[in-house]
């Protein structure tokens, strides 16, 4: 029979509907209280860090580039500045069409194809609203004609800018240096946050050496920027520390004045003050324009750099090794002196030919038929080769590396420049190490004239003089912060006047082998003269039989000198790259330097002959 339906709710569906409802409800709220929940930890447990998350997105902290300190001579005048310059930028996205907008420029004031490269590569690296350099350092010129057309140029702009300049160019490129851009290399070596700003740092040099000093501390700016990083406005800041203005001990006309003097020779100058070890001239020609490298040097010009046979790029006083040809006898005098196997009175007679005992081979004077019966002072003044072979036989080696090592071959002097080098100090245990070969006799003797093995850099050659002009009382070197002198060399003061009177005699001797520059400085000095072989000549031919040879076989000249004799003050170091003779042609270019560093005006005073008389100098 059917059921007819009553219109009432089931109890039991009434309570499954409850219950629904019930867990619907208790979803409901338990969502709400995990929003709750979510929002309170955001809001309370999180404000902190959230709100410093917000910050940094509206806040941005940037550095700001210290201006880089200036280098000058020791008498205040400028060898590095910054200049104000101008040059052309362009913001990606203001420019529609970029390669007519390279064209337009390159219409205009012309575009190498390094600036080209250079700016392709810096869009890779900037965000579209940040200027990309596209010129540097614009000339008057260029300017005048970009501001003319500069309704044609959207997204073009000129901005001023400080560049490194160096007024004097080549003429201390290898003493101050340049700047340049950073690259990889110099980010891994350099405080990233102090660089953070900063485009150049030094490459060489004095920029190089005192790279922390000259760069200063970055300062900080702390901007607000919008949600595309563009800087809204300037919160505060911190102004930069500038960097530190160094003096150097160079005089910039002694400088000048070393190198015109070399003229048209390439090779090295070095003049030190003896008793500080301050560098008053120090030059290395040809040299180069070390404001091609500023802002990036053209592949042309770096190129015919390269290529130029006269390696401009070449530090010669620095990084030069050189034979120091017969510049090394009054150090080998000394030596024979203290060891006691000569005295200023021992004569050794040349017939312009030395053999060792037992030994066939013949070591020849540079005079043929040799210089006869000879003092140590005549020794000296004539440059006698057999003299000093003799002595350098009966001293041996050690005694010579001993010697030669007191006065710092074979070690750098410790400029304060980058990039020196040792030379070779020549000895037994240097050839075993580096040829793995014994030490022989004849080597001995090549030595006690500096030819062989041993390698001097003019600063070297320079540092050395000025220890035997100070009577071993020596400083190292310095540029910039003076040094301590240090005494190191311990001889019997009769044997440095012995030498000083051989040297002396080099100049004022009747046979003196630079009498030619006796008149040129108006104080007394004391020199020696030396010749390096660049081209190994047979045993039967003399030096004056290849006069033909061609420039870059010829022989290196080299001069030491000192003065003034009573008391020095400047040493001086010469090398003439291929310049023949040291007599002919460094000794006048040392007497030059030295006549500049002691004044040029003696025409009422004695001549340095009476002077040298005056003082009971050893003049003949």
């Amino acid at each position: 029979m059917k059921r007819w339906s009553t219109g009432a709710i089931d109890p039991l569906d009434a309570r499954r509907v409850d219950r629904r409802l019930l867990i619907v409800t208790l979803l409901m709220l338990a969502s709400l209280l995990a929003i709750l929940g979510r929002f309170a930890q955001l809001q309370l447990a999180g404000h902190d860090a959230f709100a410093a998350r917000a910050e940094n997105n509206r806040v941005r902290l940037q550095a700001v580039a210290p201006n880089r300190g200036l280098i000058l001579d020791r008498h205040g005048r400028v060898l590095a500045e910054n200049r104000a310059a101008y040059r052309l930028v362009m913001v990606p996205e203001r420019v529609d069409d970029r390669a007519e907008a390279l064209a337009r420029v390159d219409a205009l004031v012309g575009l190498s194809e390094d600036e080209r490269e250079r700016f392709a590569l810096d869009l890779t690296r900037s965000r579209p609203f940040q200027p990309v350099t596209l010129k540097t350092n614009l000339s008057e010129d260029q300017v005048a004609t970009l501001a003319l057309e500069r309704h044609q140029l959207a997204g073009l702009e000129i901005e001023p800018y400080l560049t490194r300049y160096y007024p004097h160019g080549e003429l201390l490129a290898h003493v101050v240096g340049y700047v340049a851009r950073l690259d990889a290399a110099d980010l891994a070596r350099l405080d990233p946050d102090d660089y953070r700003a900063t485009t150049h740092t030094g490459k060489t040099g004095i920029e190089r050496q005192f790279e922390q000093r000259l760069h200063g501390r970055s300062g900080i700016e702390r901007v607000e920027t919008n949600a595309q990083g563009r800087v809204v406005r300037v919160l505060d800041r911190t102004d930069p520390v500038p960097g530190e203005d160094l003096r150097l001990s160079i005089d910039l006309d002694l400088q000048r004045a070393a190198m015109q003097a070399l003229d048209t020779s390439s090779g090295a100058v070095v003049a030190l003050d003896v008793a500080s070890g301050d560098v008053l001239a120090l030059v290395s020609k040809p040299g180069y324009d070390p404001n091609l490298f500023v802002n990036g040097i053209s592949s042309a010009d770096y190129r015919a750099l390269l290529d130029n046979p006269y390696r401009p790029l070449f530090n010669r006083f620095l990084s030069g090794g050189y034979e120091p040809g017969s510049t090394i006898k009054p150090f080998i005098a000394l030596a024979g002196l203290d060891a006691g196997l000569i005295s200023r009175d021992t004569r050794v007679f040349s017939s312009g030919v030395f053999r060792l005992p037992g030994h066939s081979r013949e070591y020849r004077d540079w005079r043929r038929g040799g210089h006869g019966w000879v003092d140590l002072e005549a020794a000296l003044e004539q440059s006698v080769n057999v003299y000093f072979y003799q002595l350098a036989a009966d001293l041996g080696i050690d005694a010579i590396s001993r010697e030669l090592a007191l006065f710092g071959l074979g070690q750098p002097t410790g400029i304060d420049l980058p990039g020196e080098y040792a030379g070779v100090l020549p000895g037994r245990s240097w050839k075993r190490r580096t040829l793995n070969e014994p030490w022989f006799p004849g080597e001995t003797v090549i030595t006690g004239i500096g030819q062989g093995f041993t390698v001097v850099t003019p600063l070297q050659l320079a540092a050395m003089t000025a220890a035997l002009a100070g009577r071993g009382r020596t400083a190292p070197p310095r540029l910039v912060d003076p040094a301590e002198p240090v005494q190191v060399i311990e001889h019997d003061s009769a044997h440095w006047q012995t030498v000083f009177d051989g040297m002396q005699a080099v100049i004022y001797g009747n046979r003196g082998t630079a009498r030619a520059v006796a008149d040129r400085v108006p104080v007394p000095m004391a020199g020696k003269t030396g010749t390096a072989q660049v081209f190994g000549r047979p045993q039967d031919e003399d030096a004056d039989e290849r006069e033909d040879l061609p420039e870059f076989l010829r022989n290196h000249a080299l001069f030491i000198a000192f003065a003034p004799v009573d008391a020095p003050e400047i040493a001086v170091a010469v090398v003439a790259e291929h310049g023949g003779g040291g007599a002919t042609v460094a000794a006048p270019i040392a007497a030059e330097v030295l006549a500049r560093a002691l004044g040029e005006d003696g025409a009422d005073e004695p001549s340095p002959a009476d002077r040298l008389a005056d003082v009971g100098g050893g003049a003949p």
